[in-house]
């Protein structure tokens, strides 16, 4: 659903309005003088119904969300990472006390 708003409106009340559309996935449509002239709505409501999805990406989103990678916190993927890292460089490093 899509709310009409005055831009006075919009605005006077703009954190709450973007509040609005990040939090509850609301539009809503800016006029000025009766003409429509923007729309607000969140990055999320906007990439899921106006920006198609790659294959690739939807194929990788099922594939993680098929092994639970998808509910991996920012700490859970950092310790990965590092722990990738560790065993690159233990791999890479010259062997010692060899000639």
């Amino acid at each position: 659903m899509i709310t009409t708003i005055a831009a006075s409106v919009a605005r006077s009340q703009f954190n709450r309005v973007l509040q609005r559309a990040a939090r509850n996935r609301e539009r809503f449509l800016v006029d000025r003088k009766g003409e429509p002239q923007v729309v607000i709505l969140s990055v999320k409501d906007y990439l899921q119904n106006f920006i198609p999805e790659p294959e690739v990406l939807r194929a990788i989103r099922a594939e993680a969300e098929r092994t639970g990678t998808a509910r991996l916190t920012m700490r859970q993927i950092n310790a990965e990472i590092a722990a990738y890292r560790r065993e690159k460089r233990r791999k890479n490093a010259p062997a010692q006390g060899r000639s």
